[in-house]
């Protein structure tokens, strides 16, 4: 059962009420689409365990996960998370996609892939059971074979002359009408949306676990010139795990 700590709360929380304290801003105060990281890491730091995120999760954090991707209009993730956690056929299930039509939503969320090597296999998984047409965001100096193979099963959108920028990326996301952005990892990307300013939000699972390893941390890559402040909006617990939810600070 998860209960609230922040706010506090004896009531249990039940999926209507993950849907009030997950709800995407109704007037955001940026002119870009708002963007929600989600990662878990094991309470030493470790972001995996035995070389996947999927590890560290609980029933609770199943539930949070399943929230927040019925809440998205894009699913954002790098290309090494496709390579290493698969993101194989539907990410929501026949209740979601009921609830997001009822709600006025697509079925299902657009997924976007970022990749500036265009190093992904057209004939993998992802693509062969993507249950919308995937976006790749890549850079206009990726190699043209790869642009022509992945092009028959994905739309291939330049980001950047010969690196992948994050405001080419929302810009291409608002122009779809992509305005809530669910990013699921990997950490260089959660690092350069930090050092781009451009995190709205991290919902954070702690896993009570000590998962040791050489893994990574959550985010990578060069520090922001200045750390971004955050602001601690929800924190829930189930069986010892902690799920965070914290907001750029005003």
């Amino acid at each position: 059962m998860i209960t609230a700590l922040v706010p506090a709360s004896a009531d249990p929380i039940d999926d209507d009420a993950l849907h009030r304290i997950y709800a995407y801003p109704a007037d955001p105060s940026t002119n870009r689409p708002y963007v929600r990281f989600n990662f878990i890491a094991a309470a030493d730091g470790a972001a995996t365990s035995g070389g996947l995120s999927a590890g560290l999760g609980n029933d609770g954090d199943q539930r949070i996960f399943t929230v927040l991707r019925r809440l998205a209009d894009v699913v954002l993730v790098g290309a090494g998370t496709i390579r290493a956690e698969g993101y194989e056929g539907d990410l929501v299930d026949d209740a979601a996609r009921a609830w997001r039509s009822a709600s006025g939503l697509a079925p299902h969320p657009a997924i976007a892939v970022i990749s500036g090597s265009l190093d992904l296999d057209p004939g993998a998984g992802f693509f062969r059971s993507a249950p919308v047409r995937p976006i790749i965001l890549t850079s206009r100096d990726a190699p043209e074979e790869k642009r022509e193979a992945l092009a028959a099963v994905a739309d291939i959108v330049p980001c950047g002359p010969d690196t992948v920028q994050v405001p080419a990326i929302l810009a291409e996301l608002g122009r779809r009408g992509l305005t809530r952005v669910l990013c699921e990892g990997g950490p260089s990307v959660l690092g350069g949306f930090t050092r781009a300013d451009a995190v709205d939000e991290l919902c954070l699972s702690i896993s009570p676990l000590l998962a040791g390893g050489d893994g990574p941390r959550i985010s990578v890559g060069a520090s922001p010139a200045v750390p971004v402040a955050l602001t601690l909006s929800s924190l829930l617990m189930e069986d010892g795990a902690l799920y965070t939810l914290y907001r750029r600070a005003a």
